[in-house]
Parts: structure tokens; sequence; C-alpha cells
């Protein structure tokens, strides 16, 4: 991937607020997947409300072919930064590709465990023997998946795990075909709306699962930190707002995107169950900081159970310098 070069006049100089009218500096951002996708309202939301330009900031979106291409070309400086999950650069780095973590996007875990009602499942330790819906075995879902089999005692042989992928995870949700899946909390939704009965259940309540995150490449943060400080401020003010109104938000997202108003309802439901159960601050830790030792066991576990081969110093994995608080 070559990095895309735009034009762009002078953003308008009341977005800029009490910063000079130069010409905005140009960056890309890549997202794992579509960037329009709810789970990444908040990007959305920043770009509505003016939170980018109030940084002089002209931001392109773009997809990668999931969070570890994002990483990687960030880490090859095709991109400036990358969305991926707090534990991307746990992954990657005992690879030889120089990304961190720069910025969490909320205290609890992104994924959760949606339970069918009818599934017998009430407890963690209910999950033996039942039929689990993960995107592949090499995603953070999985990884969460493990951690929390871990947690009562059991290993993968315990249940019937199935990697599926991302397009047909809900529907064999809702034939019966899975009894459990590991997703997002739009997946939730969608089977709530297609009249599928279920739980949910915060996998960090378990497993030091975490929430989407920024990287960005050790040359980006030596090179232009002011840049990545900039972005990453306005993306926690997208995060922040829609946690404090997600009906707004969540109208604000759909104007953003080009999408009607007659999906508002649902949209809406998607960014309350984020406002409630991802974006929350855990352990008193500020919105978009990172917990040490939350990190350093996730990697100790990632390493005793294969999944990577060796450890990265912590400090080397995020930095918590470009967030407040």
């Amino acid at each position: 991937m070559n990095r895309r070069t735009f034009t762009g006049g002078l953003l308008a100089a009341g977005c800029l607020s009490t910063r000079p009218a130069f010409a905005a500096d140009k960056l890309l951002y890549l997202f794992p997947t579509i960037p329009t996708l709810p789970a990444f309202a908040p990007f959305q939301v920043a770009k509505a409300k003016g939170f980018f330009a109030a940084e002089n900031l002209d931001v392109t979106f773009q997809a990668a072919k999931g969070g570890v291409d994002g990483a990687k070309q960030v880490g090859a400086g095709n991109a400036d930064l990358a969305g991926g999950i707090g534990d991307t650069s746990i992954i990657l780095r005992p690879n030889g590709i120089p990304v961190r973590a720069v910025a969490l996007l909320g205290g609890r875990a992104l994924h959760q465990l949606i339970v069918r009602k009818d599934s017998g499942i009430r407890t963690f330790a209910d999950l033996k023997g039942k039929k689990l819906g993960v995107v592949s075995y090499q995603d953070t879902s999985f990884y969460n998946l493990l951690g929390v089999l871990a947690s009562v005692g059991l290993d993968k042989s315990a249940a019937d795990i199935q990697a599926v992928g991302p397009t047909g995870i809900t529907a064999l949700m809702a034939s019966g075909n899975l009894q459990a899946i590991v997703g997002a909390p739009e997946w939730a939704v969608t089977l709530e709306n297609n009249a599928v009965e279920i739980e949910t259940y915060q996998i960090d309540s378990a497993f030091p699962a975490m929430a989407q995150a920024i990287l960005t490449s050790d040359a980006t943060i030596k090179a232009r930190p002011d840049l990545v400080r900039r972005f990453v401020s306005a993306v926690l003010k997208g995060v922040a707002a829609v946690a404090a109104d997600p009906q707004d938000g969540a109208a604000a997202y759909l104007k953003e995107i080009g999408r009607p108003d007659s999906e508002l309802p649902s949209i809406a439901k998607i960014l309350n169950f984020y406002a409630q159960k991802v974006y929350p601050a855990s352990n008193g830790i500020p919105l978009g900081r990172f917990d040490p030792a939350r990190i350093a066991k996730v990697q100790e576990f990632y390493l005793a159970n294969g999944l990577i081969e060796k450890t990265t110093p912590v400090a080397d994995l995020f930095t918590n310098q470009f967030v407040g608080g």
C-alpha cells in the first residue's frame, strides 16, 4: 500500500478556534475494516463535530486488511496511524514490527461473550461442551475466549470452538448452530433486532481483555509527536461525546457517513452499549490511558498459550504520553 496524497483547501477559520489559519496537516488513518462501521463511530463523530478541524488536521480514513495489516502498514511508513486492539502491539512487536499503542478507546473490553438464552450457559464454566463461534483462530476474539476458558480451568479442547469469519457468525448464532459467540456489541444488537433472545457477559470480568486502540510507529512518535497528540485528542473527544450522549452521537455519525435517519434507533442502541460496557473507565484509569499491569498480564497469557513466541518489554508496547490525566 502506498500513502495516498490528496489536496484540500484551508479549513474554515471558525473551525480552527485559536489556531492560525494555516493549511491543515494531512494524516492517513487505517481502520482494520470498513471505516463506516458503528464500532468506529467516535472517529466519524470527531469529523462531524469538527474535533479534527479544531486540531488543524485533514484526516483521511482508509480500510486495511485487518488490524494486523494496518499496523504493519504503519510500521512500514505507509500510513500515519492505524486502529487495532489493546493487544495488537503485543502480537506484532516480537516479529520486528515497530508499532506501539498510543490511546485505548475505553476502559473495558471491546469483545463480549454473547450467548443464546436457551443454551444453558449461565456462567463461564457452562461453556464446556458448547458450540462457540469466533472470527478466526488468529483473532483477538479467539484469544479472549481462551482467557475466559482458562479462568475456570478449561482449555480450548473443552468446547467446540469454530472459526466462522465475520460475515455469517450472527446468522449461525440465530439459527442455533452456535450457542455463543465472542464479538463486538453490534453483533448483540443485530441478534436482538432479529428476535434472538441473548445474554451478554463482559469478558474483562474474567480476563484483562482490552478495547480498541490507536497505534503508530516509533518513527512517527519521534518525528511527529504533536501530530499524534492532536489526533489522539480529537478521537478521545469523539469517544467522550458518544459516551455522554449516544443518541446525539448516533445522529452525528449517520449524517457524517450519509446514512438515513431510519437507522437511528438501531445505531443509538449500539452506541449506548458501547457507552455502558466498553467506554467506561476501569480501576480509575482515565479514558485513553493504558494500565501497564493489564498489558503485562495479557502478554504473559499469550506467551504461556503459544500465541506469541517471546515477550517484549511492556514499556515498548504502549505510551501514555499523548493522553492527559
